[in-house]
Formats: C-alpha cells, structure tokens, sequence
C-alpha cells in the first residue's frame, strides 16, 4: 500500500498548491424535521470555506424540499437543491450527487446524512486527512472508541450485527476497518473517479461496494472516531436482505482476487508479481536462484517487478513488452518495446542462458510463432521457463460443463487471454517447435490470497494451503491452477520425447 500513499500524497500536493474545492453531499429523505438543525450545526470556520453543498431530495413524501428550499433563500451557505422526481435508493442517491460533484470540478465531497445521525460538528475531522493528502478516503467510525457505539444509543442488536458483519467483511476482504457500516464519509473525488461506483447498487449496499472498489484500486483508506447518536429518524434498512447483500459483494471480492468470476474492472495494469513461495513466481525465482549469474531474456515483462526479483540474484536482465511502462526502467536492465505476436524481432540476435515466458502465451495469437523464434538466441545449455494456467483445472472445467463460461477479471479465464492449454496440448506445442521438455511443475491456488483472506499464518489459511499443494500433486490435471515448464532445445526439429513421462 506504500505507492497507493505516495500517490496520494502527491495527489494531495498537488491540491494544496491552490485551495481545495470541497463539497458536502447531504442525502435526504423524508428530513423535514431534521434537515434545517443538520445544516445550521456545520462548523463557522467550515461554513466560511466550503465550496458548495448540495442537498438531494430523493423524492421524499413530506416537505424536505421545500424545507431545503426555505433555508436557501435565509443562508449564506453556497447552497444547491435537488429534487429527484422518483426515489433513486440511498445508493442512487448518492450517485447523482457525486456526478454533481465531479462535473462542478470539486476535489473533495463530504457525505452527510439530512436525518441528523451523524454530528456535523465533527465534519472537519473528515476533510483534514483528505486535504493534507494523507488518504483518498476517510470513514467516520462509530466503532472505534470502545463503549461508545452503545452510549450513544446504538441499539444491541445494531451494534452486535455491525460488529458481526465487519468481522466477516474484513476477513473476506483482508482489510482491517474498525467499522463497515458508517454512512459518514469523505471522499477526493479523483479517486471516486477510478472506480466504477456508477455500476454499483442503488440500495444501501453501496457503501459496502464503495468500500471494496477504493481496496481494489489501491486507495488509501483513513478511519477516524466519530461520535454515535440514535433520535427519532426512522430506519429504511431491510436488516436481513442488508447483510445477505453485503456478505455477497465481499464474498465476491474474494473471488474475483483469486481469479474466480469477473466483476470489477481491473485497476492495476501492471503485472502483479506473486511472492509466495509456493506460487509460479516463487517456483520461478528458486529456479533462477539454483542457476549462475547469466543473460535472462524476461519476454512480457511488463512494469519489470519480477526481473527485479530476479536481477537479485546477480542476472542481467532484458525485458521484452508491447509498451514500455514507467516503472519497468529501473527494474531490467535493459528494454526492447515489440509485439510478441510476431515472434522476437530481429534486433534481439544475441544468446541469453535463460528466456522466461511467465502467463504470456496464453495472450498471444499464435505461441508457435514465438516459439519458434527463439532457437537463435539459445545456446547448447540454455533454457526456457514457461507458466501457463491450466484449463483442465476443475473452474474452467466446471464453467464449460453447466454451460456458463465467460471471461474473467484475472485468472486461468482472464479476460486476456486468447489461447487455453492443458498440460499435454502445451507439451505437443514444445514439441512441434522444437523443444523438450525438461521438467514440468503444477503449482496450485494462489493461496497467499487465501491466506490473507484467512489471517496471516491462520489454521483457515495453513489448511487450505495443505489441501490444495496435496491436490495439485496427486491430481495435478484437475487440480493444478498453473504448469511451470523448463524447456531445452530438442537435439533436432523432429525430437519429441521429454525427460518426464506424460501422466
């Protein structure tokens, strides 16, 4: 999460070289009584220097709107009213008013309930960490000073269910919020603006999508205390159907991050390296690490995270890819932009000791093509270590047989890829373009996802782990989430035993 802060951080820098626009969303419904007190308790020194609110009247049957109407003409707030003609839902809501929000230009929108829940007094509290660039979001948490949820009128059974379903948020998510279920947020709107909150639900589940897009796209998420206060406001949450929908959209998350089921756009383009040890990049590293310092040739490096690992063991490395990232130039030692759909190109003739194909196959049109170009820059002890996913693992195998496959956000589905292999049919493709295969490994689930999603080092985690590497190893064509292959040159084009028996 180190360059999510720095990116906040100079988000933040760049802000606070003129003023920052903020913005307060007060989403209102049925506030006729309240919504007057709410807006007379921000804060003098907030009032002075607030760039907007924006009362959205979600088509409340009492007179909210003309309430908010009254207090316009007496205010000296810079005040906006909305009156949407049917009832968009609290997630609807607050849609149309971030949409207010990102085409007026503001840097940062304040939510805040017209019922009086949350204490307008405190709301400075929210906008500092924003402002200072220290975040991309601040959560108001009624939970975090002990005792205090319950003093302030929290009803048992709210404050047992809040407690229950952020335990299992947190844990399916691997987040460590002290409280899920807080309407009083902030927010910079550059980073509601990476996420697709338009797509999320129109119901009170939308903070909880919030929340997991701002995790999946790297935000900086700040929490602090805020105090709780329970009045006569009437509650339209459906208590039941609220936590089903919840859990869903977690349980979800958790997928989607271990490659099962589409969802959210993917918000980091960079190739994720995986540092488990029992993951194809741990496999891979230990590989490199066994081997002399050589010339790896690393073919789809992409921003160059895991040649840096392997730079660490005394390998110079050149990196090959389609665009040349930022990050990639402090990562490799040396760069070649081309499209490995064509093969190598010609200004790579030099012989490397090892070139590594990690997940790029699978993306390419034609493998043999690349395959076969890269004869000229081996020599006699060279190597070539590819991973590949497995579709004969029981997912794809699974999505195919109930008559349900699509593409997913990552994973052996990704969306990306355009070629599927078993581990026999890349075998034959070794062959026919002249090579043997020297040895080959199944490498199972990305369980450092599990692991996380489990807490780390937890008995969850340790026995999902253990199940699935003695899956992998005794059933590898069913259970095996990736292959890992080392491959020679064959002593001619017509080679076409390995070194390991097919099975």
């Amino acid at each position: 999460m180190a360059g999510a802060a720095a990116a906040a951080a100079h988000a933040g820098d760049e802000v606070s070289a003129r003023t920052a626009r903020i913005g307060v969303l007060v989403v209102a419904y049925n506030a006729a009584s309240t919504l007057s007190q709410v807006l007379d308790r921000l804060p003098p020194d907030f009032r002075r220097r607030v760039d907007h609110v924006l009362v959205c009247d979600d088509a409340s049957s009492d007179a909210t709107h003309l309430v908010a109407l009254g207090y316009q003409t007496l205010t000296d707030l810079p005040l906006t009213v909305i009156r949407h003609p049917k009832n968009l839902g609290y997630g609807g809501n607050q849609k149309a008013g971030y949409r207010w929000a990102i085409e007026h230009d503001l840097d940062v929108i304040v939510l805040l309930h017209g019922d009086g829940q949350y204490k307008p007094e405190v709301i400075e509290s929210l906008v500092g960490p924003l402002e200072s660039g220290q975040c991309d979001a601040v959560f108001g948490s009624r939970m975090m000073t002990k005792g205090g949820a319950r003093q302030g009128g929290m009803p048992r059974y709210k404050f047992v269910g809040n407690k229950i379903l952020t335990r299992g948020e947190n844990w399916l998510a691997g987040m460590e919020l002290t409280e899920w279920h807080s309407g009083y947020r902030a927010y910079r709107l550059d980073a509601l603006q990476d996420i697709p909150f338009e797509s999320y639900s129109d119901g009170f589940d939308f903070d909880t999508q919030i929340i997991l897009g701002l995790h999946e796209a790297g935000k900086v998420i700040h929490e602090v205390a805020i105090p709780t206060y329970y009045g006569d406001e009437i509650c339209h949450v459906n208590g039941m159907k609220y936590a089903k929908d919840v859990m869903a959209h977690a349980t979800a998350f958790r997928l989607r991050s271990m490659g099962f089921g589409g969802g959210l756009r993917a918000t980091d383009h960079h190739y994720e390296l995986k540092i488990d040890r029992q993951s194809s990049h741990g496999h891979l590293l230990d590989w490199f690490s066994r081997r002399p310092a050589g010339r790896v040739l690393d073919l789809g490096c992409s921003s160059g995270r895991l040649s840096s690992a392997i730079r660490a063991y005394g390998h110079h490395v050149t990196g090959v890819d389609l665009v040349k990232l930022d990050e990639v130039g402090t990562n490799v030692d040396d760069f070649v932009e081309a499209d490995l759909n064509h093969g190598l190109p010609d200004t790579i003739d030099e012989t490397y000791d090892v070139i590594l194909a990690a997940d790029v196959l699978e993306h390419l049109t034609s493998p043999h093509v690349l395959l076969e170009s890269l004869h000229r820059c081996l020599g006699p002890k060279s190597s070539v270590f590819v991973s590949l996913p497995n579709f004969s693992h029981w997912y794809p195998r699974s999505r195919v047989l109930l008559g349900i496959f699509d593409y997913d956000r990552r994973g052996i589905l990704d969306a990306g890829h355009v070629r599927f292999f078993t581990r026999r049919s890349f075998e034959r493709l070794a062959q026919r373009s002249g090579f043997r295969v020297k040895r080959h490994v199944p490498v199972g689930l990305p369980m450092k996802v599990v692991e996380g999603w489990a807490g780390e080092g937890r008995r969850p985690g340790r026995l999902l782990s253990i199940v699935d590497r003695l899956a992998s190893s005794v059933w590898p064509n069913l259970f095996a989430y990736q292959y890992l292959f080392e491959l020679r040159q064959a002593p001619d084009l017509s080679a076409t035993a390995t070194d390991q028996p097919a099975g």
